[in-house]
Order: structure tokens, then C-alpha cells, then sequence
């Protein structure tokens, strides 16, 4: 086992399970509750070059125990904030949103040619319009579908 278990994070399978979500409500309770959707609870498998690093923040970072924060804090609205805007400085993307990293990586999914029905699993969307706007055409992807287009249409057109 790599270190300590935690039920979500699961590092020899290479997934997390999303099965609660962390809220921080105005005046600055926090409450602990399932997703807000159905689809929202779900295992994601994560690509393996990242698990080395998420081993080294579990053995420098993280609570101790079965049942210890993966994040320890934990990261209040305000003090995240102060955090972010510096990373943000620090790379040069100071116009750099936290969901643009979500953006990124669910169209960088999308690009592998996985289906719409996959994303909304992988994203832990309900419907398909939320999953549709990571669908992005870019001019890679269609050479790459069309490619395989040229080939058989010219086969068939031959015979």
C-alpha cells in the first residue's frame, strides 16, 4: 500500500472517488455534503505520471490515519484566494481562473476521442449540455478524424 489509505483517493488503482463535496457557506460555515447531483458521485481515473506526486504530498502534507484529509486546512475562500493570485503572478497567467483548470483538463479529455456519454461520467454531469461545452473543435482533432475518412472513402470509391 502506498501509504496511508484514504477511502477516497486511491493511489494503487489510480482513481478518486467523488463522493462528498466540501461547501463553504456565507459567513464562512462549512458544510460536508454529498454532490449536488446523482451523477456527481463518482470514481475518476487520474493519469498515472501524477501519482508520485500525490504520494509525496500524502507522506509530507496530509493527515495522518485511514480517514486523514488528503488537504489539511482546510483552504478558506480568503486564504485560497491569497494563494491563488500569487501562483497566478508567478506563472504569468494572472487572468488564469481555478475553473479554467477544470475547463482545461475536461477539454484535454474530450480530445482523446472519448464519447459524450464518458465525459459526463468522468465530469459528473447530469445532462448533456453542461458536457458539451468542453467539445471543442480544433484544427489537430479534424485532421486526425479526417485522416481515416480519406483512406476508406477513396477504397470504397475505387472498387
Amino acid at each position: 500500500m502506498r501509504g496511508p489509505a484514504r477511502p477516497p483517493l486511491d493511489l494503487d488503482a489510480g482513481v478518486v472517488r467523488v463522493v462528498t463535496a466540501l461547501a463553504e457557506l456565507d459567513g464562512g460555515k462549512l458544510l460536508e455534503d454529498t454532490p449536488k447531483s446523482r451523477a456527481g458521485r463518482r470514481v475518476v481515473s487520474m493519469p498515472p505520471e501524477v501519482i508520485p506526486d500525490l504520494q509525496a504530498h500524502l507522506d509530507e502534507f496530509a493527515e495522518d490515519g485511514p480517514n486523514g484529509r488528503v488537504f489539511v486546512g482546510p483552504l478558506r475562500r480568503s486564504g485560497f484566494r491569497l494563494i491563488w493570485n500569487k501562483v497566478r503572478a508567478d506563472v504569468g497567467l494572472p487572468d488564469l481562473h481555478f475553473h479554467d483548470l477544470r475547463h482545461v483538463g475536461n477539454t484535454l479529455a474530450a480530445s482523446t476521442g472519448a464519447s459524450l456519454r464518458e465525459l459526463m461520467a468522468r465530469m459528473g454531469h447530469a445532462s448533456t449540455r453542461a458536457a458539451l461545452i468542453y467539445q471543442h473543435a480544433s484544427q489537430d482533432r479534424d485532421k486526425v478524424i479526417a485522416a481515416p475518412l480519406g483512406d476508406d472513402a477513396f477504397k470504397v470509391a475505387r472498387q
